[in-house]
């Protein structure tokens, strides 16, 4: 079994699902989680937490499968690429649901091919927008909405990116 690595933030959570999120989390990773809950400020009485996980390959899965559907949480969940396994980012919002796509080691969203061959297909059939199937494919909406609660406000943990091997 591969072991993989990742991170979720939840973007925003009401006060009273957090410790509804904690149970549910601790059952998907397999150890016991007290995140540390931030208020949002993006969004008034909700709060925020990021956690970075490590474990077997489908980890991520199995925790967006527990979070999904609660109609008040937002949560972004990634999954490092590992042998035998592609990289997974998991996207959700109450207004949207979950968006899923396979990611690249850099964390680039993968496209497959037969999935692009059908947005071409389909806007020549409909006269759809092939821009239009390619934003939804790399899940563009979901990143518009939840860009305002990425940005948590003061405090919120910074992650710098180096050139460092």
């Amino acid at each position: 079994m591969s072991t993989t690595r990742g991170v979720l933030f939840v973007h925003s959570a009401p006060s009273a699902l957090c410790p509804h999120v904690d149970w549910a989390l601790s059952a998907a990773f397999g150890v016991p989680l007290h995140l540390q809950w931030k208020a949002q400020p993006a969004q008034r009485a909700t709060y925020r937490a990021e956690y970075s996980w490590s474990g077997a390959a489908g980890t991520a899965a199995r925790a967006a499968s527990a979070l999904m559907g609660w109609q008040r949480l937002r949560f972004e969940l990634t999954e490092d690429p590992c042998p035998g396994s592609d990289g997974q980012r998991y996207s959700y919002t109450p207004s949207l649901g979950m968006f899923s796509a396979m990611t690249s080691s850099n964390g680039d969203i993968v496209i497959p091919e037969e999935r692009l061959k059908t947005v071409v297909a389909t806007a020549a059939l409909t006269g759809a927008e092939v821009t239009d199937g390619l934003q939804a494919l790399l899940g563009t909406a979901w990143d518009d909405e939840l860009e305002v609660f990425r940005h948590a406000g003061e405090g919120a943990p910074v992650r710098w990116l180096t050139d460092a091997v």
